[in-house]
């Protein structure tokens, strides 16, 4: 009888999205012009993944679609109990819009073999889409669930969750299945000093392009194997409050003319 659940936790490093800069002539994100950190609703599918492995027993592997830079998140992950940190990074992948991305993830998945659990964030900060999960167990032909805010029960065979759609919805997957899970789902854990001293002498597997050949034709990833293009980006202008000083009997005059124009307005 086999032992514990295969979960796989799938995440990706993102700016800092509060100081990062956009390239309105390239339509693509400054990587470079703010710090790095681990998309924060990843930590919550990580989080999530790590419970269920203490729960039930299994292992923990983490992979992440992203530049070199990105060990760092993986080795975070380490840090925080997952078991194996794998790191997809290749100038052939660079580029790629969700359905490449998810292409590249899913072959990733069929390379390593038979897996019960996939979870992921809702969504990443920097690109906010939410469709990576979903389009990830279309590719590999598995139930999924969007929005996932509670775990309510697991097992070697099936997986009962409640996804917040505005409503709440209860639902039972049969395994193997993918989630997409909220920030309400959990609090994520905080890597001891130990335990971060120890992740830095781990190792993180780099595979490339040609490691997923067998699983995806190559053409169909990174910017080559896109099927949208930003056209335009258009950063919209910070809309302050205004305010103007009035003055004696011109001041009464306004005032009663605002007032005016609001009654008749409603």
């Amino acid at each position: 009888m086999r032992l514990g659940l295969r979960i796989i936790v799938l995440i990706k490093q993102v700016p800092d999205i509060e100081k990062v800069r956009f390239d309105v002539e390239t339509g693509r994100i400054d990587r470079s012009s703010a710090p790095a950190e681990t998309n924060p609703f990843d930590l919550h599918a990580l989080e999530a993944g790590l419970q269920i492995k203490e729960k039930l027993g299994g292992s923990v592997t983490v992979i992440s679609m992203s530049p070199r830079q990105a060990e760092s998140s993986l080795k975070d992950a380490l840090a925080r109990g997952a078991d194996r940190a794998i790191l997809l990074t290749d100038t052939r992948l660079a580029g790629a819009d969700t359905i490449a991305t998810a292409k590249a993830l899913a072959a990733a998945i069929r390379k390593l073999g038979e897996f019960d659990l996939i979870l992921c964030g809702e969504k990443t900060v920097d690109g906010d889409t939410g469709q990576v999960g979903p389009e990830v167990a279309e590719l590999l032909g598995i139930p999924h669930a969007a929005y996932v805010c509670e775990i309510r029960e697991i097992t070697h065979e099936w997986i009962k969750v409640v996804s917040d759609m505005g409503d709440k919805y209860l639902y039972e997957l049969k395994l193997p299945a993918l989630l997409t899970v909220t920030r309400e789902l959990n609090s994520p854990r905080l890597p001891t000093l130990k335990d971060l001293l120890r992740a830095k002498r781990s190792q993180v597997e780099v595979w490339t392009a040609d490691d997923l050949s067998e699983y995806v034709p190559l053409d169909q990833l990174g910017f080559q194997g896109s099927k949208t293009r930003v056209v335009k980006v258009v950063i919209p202008s910070t809309e302050h409050r205004r305010g103007i000083m009035l003055r004696g009997d011109e001041a009464v005059e306004k005032i009663g003319m605002i007032i005016l124009s609001e009654v008749l307005g409603k």
